[in-house]
C-alpha cells in the first residue's frame, strides 16, 4: 500500500532523514517499538547493554533513511528492517563463535548507533509490559493514520465490531478468505474499497452482514497485510 506522504509519521520519517535532531526524537518516540521488536527475537526482556539494542536502534535508523511512502506503513518497513538485521547478527555471531580459538579475545562488534541518539536514552529500565504497551501504541497510532486514508476512525471501528457470534463467524469467515486470496487484500489497498462482492461470494456468507461490518473488516485486513505483530497478537482470540 502507498503510504500518504502528507500523513504525520510519514513527514516526520522524511524530515528525519536530514535533520539528525528529528532522527533522535523519532527514534526516542519509538523506543518501545524497538525494544519490543529485540525482545521478541531475544526471546527474553532486552536491557540498555543487550548488543541486539543497539543493533535494532541502528536498524530502526537505517529505515528512517531508506524509507519511501510507496513503500507502504513506516512501522511495518522499520519492523522488517530490524528483524532481519538482528536475524543477520545473530547467524554472524554464530558462525563467529564456530570458528574462533576458545583462548582468543573477542573483538568490540563494529555496529553501533549514532552518538546523539545513545546520549539520550538514560532512561529507566521498562518491564516487558510496558514495553509491548509502548510498542503496541506505536502500532495503533501507526494504524489509526492509515484509517484516515479510507475516512475511517477507531470509534468507527469499535461501533462496527460484531457483537453477535453469528456475525463474528461471518466476519471470520471473510477475513480467512481474504488472507487465502491476496489479490483481494492488493484490491482493497488499491482501489481503497473492500471487494464485498468477491468477499462474500469466496466465502459464501452474506454480503449485508459484511456491509454492515464494513468498516471493521477494513481495518482487520489493514492490520493483516502490514505486520502490526502487537496488534495481531491481541487479536488472535477474536480472528483466526
Amino acid at each position: 500500500m502507498k503510504a500518504d506522504p502528507g500523513n504525520e509519521i510519514v513527514r516526520r520519517v522524511y524530515a528525519a532523514k536530514t535533520d539528525n535532531a528529528e532522527a533522535d526524537d523519532l527514534i526516542v518516540d519509538y523506543m518501545g517499538f524497538i525494544k519490543a521488536e529485540t525482545a521478541r527475537h531475544l526471546g527474553r526482556f532486552c536491557t540498555d547493554q543487550d548488543d541486539e539494542l543497539s543493533i535494532a536502534m541502528l536498524a530502526f535508523y537505517d529505515a528512517i533513511q531508506k524509507y519511501d511512502h510507496n513503500s507502504g506503513a513506516f512501522i511495518s518497513f522499520a519492523g522488517l528492517m530490524i528483524r532481519n538485521r538482528l536475524i543477520d547478527y545473530s547467524r554472524r555471531e554464530n558462525k563467529h563463535r564456530k570458528v574462533i580459538s576458545l583462548d582468543q579475545p573477542l573483538e568490540q562488534d563494529a555496529e553501533g548507533v549514532p552518538t546523539t541518539v545513545a546520549d539520550r536514552l538514560q532512561e529507566p529500565k521498562s518491564t516487558d509490559s510496558e514495553l509491548q504497551r509502548q510498542a503496541a501504541a506505536s502500532e495503533i497510532s501507526e494504524l489509526k493514520t492509515q484509517l484516515k486514508d479510507y475516512g475511517i476512525t477507531l470509534a468507527d471501528v469499535v461501533d462496527q465490531s460484531p457483537r453477535q457470534k453469528r456475525s463474528l463467524k461471518i466476519c471470520q469467515e471473510a477475513i480467512r478468505y481474504a488472507k487465502e486470496h491476496p489479490q483481494l487484500i492488493q484490491t482493497l489497498l488499491r482501489t481503497r474499497k473492500l471487494p464485498l462482492s468477491e468477499l462474500s461470494g469466496g466465502a459464501n456468507v452474506a454480503r449485508k452482514t459484511l456491509e454492515r461490518h464494513r468498516k471493521y473488516l477494513i481495518a482487520l485486513l489493514l492490520v493483516y497485510s502490514n505486520g502490526y505483530d502487537n496488534i495481531r497478537d491481541h487479536l488472535k482470540a477474536m480472528t483466526l
